[in-house]
């Protein structure tokens, strides 16, 4: 079933979430962040699945938000776009059974807080991913922190956040980012192994060791939230970004 540009698609004990319409670039609008909200608690409601695996439609995973939502916006929309995200991430987070995110293009900016919700990455060879948010005035969230220092540590995460790099996969493995890099052709199969590997275990102890790992980390929803942006900066930087994209299209 696909709605505001998210599918899922139960066989067996797997959910598979996709992401986005193959447009531009998957970028996420706000009925797409709580649709994902949505069918994520939908899915943690079944007793039936034991993993979920998200992906982007086509050859992206997600470069986060639609920023044609923001042109015209004003702040307090601003503000409650970035509330639907997190509220979508955290979804994520709170699903009892482990979701493997399968990443192909560019996982950016929202997209790799999705991808960094998630309890594994697979990342193509050619993938990148990283927050390049800062040039836009975006404003990091501690929540946003949280999750890349949970994962590669608080000087990664500085880095990161400070240049907006993206990483290539295998750098993405090396720092922490991602579980692992394969070919782009195999990717799909390798996702499916692992997530098999998964299933094949008792879900209960599955379920438990999530639980586990999740009370004995600090996690993003337990962190105080604060402005998403600086006004000037932002709306000069999506003014910049928009115009930049039209140019490169026509």
């Amino acid at each position: 079933m696909q709605t505001s540009g998210v599918a899922v698609e139960i066989e067996g004990p797997v959910a598979e979430v996709v992401v986005g319409t193959g447009r531009r670039r998957n970028a996420m609008t706000g009925a797409g962040w709580d649709r994902l909200a949505v069918v994520l608690r939908n899915v943690a409601a079944s007793s039936a699945v034991r993993a979920v695996v998200v992906r982007g439609a086509g050859e992206t995973f997600c470069a986060g938000s639609d920023m044609t939502e923001w042109q015209d916006a004003d702040l307090a929309q601003v503000e409650r776009s970035f509330a639907r995200m997190e509220a979508a991430f955290r979804a994520i987070e709170e699903c009892p059974v482990p979701v493997v995110a399968e990443i192909r293009g560019a996982a950016a900016g929202a997209g790799c807080e999705l991808a960094l919700a998630c309890d594994l990455r697979v990342m193509a060879r050619s993938a990148r991913i990283g927050m390049p948010i800062a040039r836009l005035g975006i404003l990091p969230s501690p929540a946003f922190a949280s999750r890349l220092a949970a994962v590669a540590g608080p000087a990664v995460a500085r880095e990161l956040l400070y240049t907006g790099r993206l990483l290539d996969a295998p750098a993405a493995v090396s720092a922490g980012l991602a579980n692992h890099a394969v070919p782009d052709a195999e990717l799909t199969v390798y996702v499916a192994g692992l997530v098999a590997e998964i299933t094949d275990q008792p879900p209960a102890a599955v379920r438990a060791a999530k639980a586990a790992v999740t009370a004995g980390t600090w996690r993003p929803s337990r962190v105080p939230t604060g402005p998403a942006v600086s006004p000037a900066d932002f709306y000069a930087g999506i003014s910049a970004f928009l115009s930049h994209r039209d140019k490169a299209a026509s």
